[in-house]
């Protein structure tokens, strides 16, 4: 065994296929737990959206559908960068591995801008319950449920993004500083597993905000 393979091997594994194993299980509970955090805010989004239909189309209809589309696009884009940061990871090329890392935290970056800009939109028109909100006469009495939810749910993805972005950062200097190899690329394929469970929450939160019940009645 290489001084290399042993810096990478911790003294409670025998092989480094076992840590790999052992890591990637780990990885996957996690993703399991955050399946259900998310899932219960989709359940709580889905009852209240039962509830008041109406509210629901309405504030919908106020979403910027141009925006959310365009994050889509880069979010998937996201996606495809990632997948080359692993397997470049796989193939030993730390380098690409941690340039493609770097164009991964770009377009994430790009995502969080135009998610900042659709916040302030909201701000601007007053549609922040609790702490700006003013919607006007015309609006249904229980649309501030689904800003409420809106909020919350496009909020806590921003936050697994900057908990992404952060990630990033440490997985990428260590591959640019040839830390991965590829008997030995765990990490990389980790944050993998991360960001495209990410990108996955946002392939459901855009058609559940911006265009389920887009074109039913606003009454």
């Amino acid at each position: 065994m290489s001084s290399r393979t042993e810096g990478a091997l911790a003294h409670h594994f025998e092989t480094l296929e076992q840590q790999a194993e052992a890591g990637a299980l780990g990885m996957w509970a996690f993703l399991i737990q955050e399946v259900m955090f998310f899932g219960g805010l989709f359940t709580v989004y889905l009852v209240y959206r039962t509830l008041h239909p109406a509210a629901f189309v309405q504030g919908s209809a106020h979403l910027p559908i141009d925006l959310g589309t365009l994050n889509t696009g880069v979010l998937i884009g996201s996606s495809l960068t990632m997948a080359l940061a692993v397997r470049g990871a796989q193939l030993g090329r730390g380098k690409n591995a941690a340039l493609f890392i770097l164009a991964t935290m770009l377009l994430a970056c790009v995502f969080l801008g135009i998610k900042g800009l659709e916040y302030s939109h909201k701000w601007h028109d007053q549609l922040v319950p609790g702490l700006n909100w003013n919607p006007g006469p015309d609006a249904d009495a229980h649309l501030n449920l689904f800003y409420a939810l809106y909020f919350v749910m496009t909020g806590c993805h921003a936050l697994h993004m900057l908990i992404g972005l952060a990630l990033m950062v440490v997985v990428a200097r260590k591959a640019w500083r040839g830390g991965y190899s590829p008997g030995n690329f765990l990490g990389v394929e980790c944050l993998g597993l991360y960001w495209h469970f990410v990108d996955l929450v946002w392939i459901f939160l855009f058609p559940l905000l911006y265009l389920l019940g887009r074109h039913g009645p606003h009454s």
